[in-house]
């Protein structure tokens, strides 16, 4: 491991692991201390792998000289880490909410579930509204406008008219 008056070298280019005291890499992750922008602290910045820009920045400790970044070592990595997979996790689960809708429709064995689903395409988004009974087995399914809002009277409606392929 480097020393923390090292410079990132060569070994920081290639995309086998580094272990320095402002550049850690795994195969995923990529943990870089950098100078705060906004004040006279250090940030540490997660990226992963193939993506432009890093899924996590936070504050990073100073060292013991009250100057420079404290270095990181396989403990902090390993916490960096975690908390950028949580970071991403929790970023999948508010998209996976923003483009899956869902209602129920009726009670007990009769109970329907309607559910949205969109697509978001960069040139043509849409959503796809599709009717499932308690037993799994798909009643229907009709292609929508991607900011179709589904509640509970439209899915009603939709039952209503035989799962129709054109929805409103």
């Amino acid at each position: 491991m480097n020393d923390e008056a090292t410079p990132p070298s060569a070994e920081a280019d290639s995309d086998g692991p580094v272990q320095q005291a402002r550049l850690w890499r795994d195969e995923r992750w990529t943990a870089e201390v950098i100078k705060n922008e906004d004040d006279d602290g250090w940030a540490v910045a997660m990226t992963l792998r193939g993506e432009a820009e890093p899924a996590l920045v936070g504050p990073w400790t100073m060292g013991r000289d009250k100057k420079n970044p404290k270095p990181l070592d396989a403990p902090a990595f390993h916490t960096l880490v975690k908390t950028a997979n949580e970071v991403l996790r929790r970023h999948e689960q508010q998209l996976h909410a923003r483009l899956h809708k869902e209602v129920s429709v009726g009670a007990g064995a009769g109970r329907i579930r309607v559910a949205l689903a969109i697509v978001p395409d960069e040139e043509y988004p849409y959503a796809v509204l599709t009717a499932v009974d308690e037993a799994g087995d798909t009643l229907g399914e009709a292609r929508v406008a991607a900011d179709f809002k589904l509640n509970q009277a439209k899915a009603e409606a939709w039952i209503d008219s035989g799962y129709a392929a054109r929805v409103r």
